[in-house]
C-alpha cells in the first residue's frame, strides 16, 4: 500500500477523482442528452429518462450528503469525549458552548494545543472552520473523512 502524504491544512480537502469528476460528469452528460432529447423531439421514454436522470443526480447528491451527517455526528461525539479528556475542569464545562462546525475544526489541533485553542476559539467566538483550522500548529491528520 502506499504511503499517505502529510496532510496539511493546504491539503486536507479530500477529493475522490472517480466520484467528484467521473461520476458526477456522467451523471450531468446524461442529463444534458435526456434534456436535449426531451426538447428536440418530446416522447414518453425521453420524459421518463429525463426524470430518471434528475433522480439520479438527486440520488448523487443526498448521498454525500446523508455520509456527511453522519460523520458530523460521529465527529461531534468523539470531539466532545476527547475533550472531557484532554481539557482542565472550567474548560471542560463549556464543551457544550462548542457548535458542530467548530468541533470539525478542532479535531485536527493536538491534544496538548486543545485547550489553549478551545479558550481562544470559545473567548473570542471564532465561528468560521477556515480561521480555526489555520490557527491549528500541530496538525493532526484525519485520513478517513468522507
Amino acid at each position: 500500500m502506499a504511503t499517505q502524504r502529510p496532510q496539511t491544512f493546504a491539503n486536507h480537502a479530500r477529493i475522490v477523482p472517480l466520484y467528484h469528476g467521473l461520476t458526477f460528469g456522467l451523471l450531468l452528460v446524461n442529463l444534458f442528452w435526456w434534456v436535449y432529447r426531451v426538447v428536440t423531439g418530446l416522447s414518453g421514454d425521453a420524459l421518463v429518462s429525463l426524470l430518471l436522470a434528475i433522480a439520479l443526480i438527486v440520488l448523487y447528491l443526498f448521498t454525500r450528503i446523508f455520509a456527511l451527517t453522519v460523520q458530523n455526528r460521529i465527529i461531534r461525539l468523539e470531539m466532545r469525549l476527547r475533550l472531557r479528556e484532554v481539557l482542565p475542569s472550567p474548560l471542560a464545562a463549556r464543551i457544550s458552548e462548542l457548535s458542530v462546525r467548530q468541533l470539525i475544526a478542532l479535531r485536527f489541533a493536538s491534544d496538548a494545543e486543545l485547550p489553549a485553542l478551545c479558550s481562544k476559539v470559545l473567548d473570542d467566538r471564532i465561528t468560521d472552520q477556515t480561521t480555526i483550522k489555520k490557527m491549528i500548529r500541530d496538525w493532526q491528520a484525519d485520513y478517513l473523512r468522507v
